[in-house]
């Protein structure tokens, strides 16, 4: 017998081993939570759902009669939480045990390790938030509001001159958003670098983190395996994203400090560390700790609010009924004289708006999943065994869709966030922002931007369905697309037109005191 079959020999007798070992374990200690029976030796590696998972779960809930979940595959330990009571417990009330992330092999290979959202819990972490806390806690959200209006402004005379490309406008105005607070960059096109290093980065790079989308994930010595190599397909694309993920992070990184050095003073996250490191000074921590946050910021909230903008144009054109109240609401307020502003959304006189922004959250979730979080040591809820490093996935979909919270679930419906008056109830949790400790420290600059995109967007335009030559509706479809963690509207057709020559010249208006 060669050396070589010696050693594969060996390495299948130990984990032969190891899996009855953690058989026997459970036999005489508490089960996992329910899940699909484990196969010997690879576990649950072929039950991993690879399209529409966060739904899949779902349904497994209503198989296995619970809402907490288990699957494993190799060692790796994932449990879905698909109850808002068991999320809220394990994620909230015992933070101190679910705040970390999982180590997911692939992570290193896409370039992401230095993305703040995957950091572990640790003090690296720590540093990050602390700076985070200071640039977009509530009430440092408002230093953004020029910008936000700014930015939706320039999309609505997009809108007003080349309405069909109304996509074009919302990843415009997704990217350039972030873009520009964090580093001071103007992205005006879709040829631009930054516009095309994200596209080529972040939906392929998601893909790969799911579960049992990558065996790199299950089995980390795949990889180190070259990618030229046949069937190594996930190696191969992670080598691509990392490429452009450094690009995406080079090119506003030396462009802020180039301006930096003519004495362009650009206000932006990054511009303001550059002042502070020639001034009082930073700490080589706290710099990079800048930078990752500038890059997170850029990467993440662009394509979350570029899903939910696709989603709120189509489901504008469905639904013309909710579309004709929200613009009712905004005409009594507003009228022609002025386009709407923050201050319309802090008077709350504007409930039906509120309503509709917390049903497009709901409705169209754009991580559907939510990022995982990890146990750090083993725990016990429910009579189930949660082992240490198991990751922890929120299913957002699933709670957002539960009908005992909310009746009728796949109906668009934003009247379910009112009360009998026609005010906004309590129900203010917009579970996609995530939870515990891990919540997202951007939610108050994306809530803001989005809510100023539709109230914007509605005071100008009649979004509607696409005619056909003879001027009937033609139907849309209803489809979505899903990236890994990321949930888009598919392809679709509808049309904007201006609402009156008030809505034209107040755009048009728009343009000079931008």
């Amino acid at each position: 017998m060669s050396p070589l079959t010696s050693n594969i020999l060996a390495a299948l007798v130990t984990v032969l081993v190891l899996w009855g070992l953690s058989r026997l374990f459970k036999r005489r200690g508490l089960p996992y939570p329910p899940g699909p029976n484990r196969k010997p030796l690879i576990g649950n590696a072929l039950d991993f759902p690879l399209v529409n998972a966060a739904q899949t779960y779902m349904e497994w809930s209503e198989k296995y009669r619970s809402g907490v979940l288990h699957i494993e595959a190799f060692g790796n330990h994932v449990v879905i939480l698909n109850k808002l009571e068991d999320v809220d417990e394990l994620l909230e009330r015992r933070a101190n045990n679910y705040s970390d992330r999982p180590v997911v092999p692939i992570i290193k290979l896409l370039g992401w390790e230095f993305n703040f959202a995957m950091l572990g819990h640790n003090d690296e972490w720590r540093l990050h938030r602390k700076i985070c806390q200071q640039n977009f806690r509530q009430a440092a959200a408002h230093k953004y509001h020029p910008l936000q209006i700014e930015k939706v402004h320039e999309m609505l005379q997009n809108l007003l001159e080349r309405p069909k490309e109304f996509d074009d406008h919302n990843k415009i105005l997704s990217i350039s958003i972030p873009l520009s607070s964090m580093y001071g960059y103007e992205a005006k096109s879709l040829d631009d670098p930054c516009i095309q290093a994200a596209d080529k980065s972040t939906i392929p790079g998601a893909t790969l983190i799911l579960p049992g989308q990558s065996f790199v994930n299950i089995i980390p010595a795949l990889g180190k395996i070259p990618a030229w190599v046949p069937f190594t397909t996930s190696v191969r694309v992670a080598a691509e994203v990392k490429y452009w993920t450094e690009e995406m992070k080079r090119i506003p990184t030396e462009y802020v400090k180039s301006k930096f050095a003519e004495g362009k003073v650009i206000p932006s996250l990054v511009t303001e560390m550059l002042e502070r490191k020639f001034s009082d000074g930073v700490t080589p921590e706290e710099e990079e700790a800048v930078q990752n946050i500038a890059y997170t910021v850029y990467g993440a909230a662009s394509d979350t609010t570029i899903a939910l903008t696709k989603s709120f144009f189509y489901l504008m054109a469905k639904h013309p009924e909710v579309q004709k109240k929200a613009q009712a609401e905004i005409d009594r307020l507003v009228g022609a004289k002025r386009l709407p502003d923050f201050e319309d959304r802090s008077s709350g006189r504007m409930p039906y708006m509120e309503a509709l922004y917390r049903e497009l959250q709901r409705y169209a979730a754009p991580v559907p999943l939510g990022l995982p979080h990890a146990a750090s040591e083993d725990d016990y809820y429910k009579g189930y065994l949660i082992p240490k490093g198991a990751s922890i996935f929120p299913n957002i979909w699933a709670l957002t869709h539960d009908e005992s919270r909310y009746p009728d679930p796949y109906t668009f419906k934003p009247e379910r966030f009112l009360d009998a008056s026609g005010q906004i109830n309590d129900d203010d949790r917009i579970l996609a922002f995530g939870f515990g400790r891990r919540v997202c420290v951007g939610k108050y600059v994306a809530s803001s931007t989005m809510w100023l995109m539709m109230v914007s967007v509605l005071a100008c335009f009649d979004i509607e369905k696409p005619k056909d030559e003879n001027g009937n509706y033609i139907e849309m479809d209803d489809e979505y697309e899903e990236f890994g963690l990321l949930r888009h509207k598919g392809p679709y057709e509808c049309s904007f037109t201006v609402r009156s020559p008030e809505a034209r010249q107040l755009i048009l208006s728009s343009g000079a005191t931008s």
